[in-house]
């Protein structure tokens, strides 16, 4: 479902269970030796979807530990992310003469926990939300949100290496009409959403990106968004 999202040149893979057999390099096996079996099953998987998707760029596979602050560390010439929630797992990549950053996430589509929304979200996004719910209620715009700014962090990072707050990002949303005529509801909905940096953003090829834009969708119990960074 993710390569919905991202242009031609990003490759990517998705899987919505860790049923496979993954093996890791030994750099990544010492990364989650001490966690619970859970993390570590979701860890492989995702670094085997990372390694299809190394493959359809026509690179190597190589190990793929963790940095400092828990981002996938690419090979040289390569931006990418990776994403797992609950029943999802999915990882994106091209090289960097096409994209300068990637940001995906995934999450369950349903809405956040009671009280997380006010850590999230600003004053302006929570009343556009309200609006969204309004006409739209069968969308978890509040778990849409949360996961639009993941995806703003995932692909600010590599170029800043500076954290960014759910505070200094500010995220609007559009949802792509469904055909007009007699029938059910839609089972996905999808839209792109644009997210305006409220602190300088990052600087490449001598231009000032002050805003992100991305697209999303929500299918199949899975909310999905992401940004493709072009050069």
């Amino acid at each position: 479902m993710i390569a919905e999202l991202l242009p031609d040149a990003v490759a990517s893979a998705w899987r919505r269970d860790d049923t496979e057999t993954v093996a890791l390099f030994p750099e990544e096996a010492a990364a989650v030796a001490r966690a619970v079996v859970g993390r570590r099953r979701e860890f492989a998987t995702v670094r085997l979807c990372a390694r299809l998707a190394l493959r359809r760029l026509g690179l190597p596979e190589t190990p793929l530990p963790p940095g400092t602050r828990g981002e996938p560390r690419w090979p040289h010439g390569v931006a990418g992310s990776m994403t797992h929630c609950a029943g999802y797992r999915a990882a994106a990549l091209a090289r960097t003469t096409d994209v300068l950053s990637i940001g995906i996430d995934a999450e369950p589509a349903a809405p956040l926990p009671e009280g997380v929304l006010e850590g999230v979200a600003l004053p302006g996004e929570q009343h556009r939300l309200e609006t969204l719910t309004a006409r739209t209620p069968e969308v978890p715009w509040d778990r849409l949100l949360f996961s639009a700014k993941e995806s703003v962090f995932k692909t600010w990072y590599p170029l800043t290496r500076r954290e960014l707050g759910f505070d200094e990002a500010s995220i609007d949303f559009e949802r792509t009409p469904s055909p007009a005529g007699p029938g059910p509801q839609p089972s996905a909905h999808t839209g792109t959403f644009t997210a305006r940096l409220l602190v300088p953003g990052p600087v490449t090829g001598g231009v000032r990106r002050d805003h992100f834009t991305g697209r999303w969708l929500v299918r199949e119990g899975v909310v999905l968004t992401a940004i493709a960074l072009s050069r």
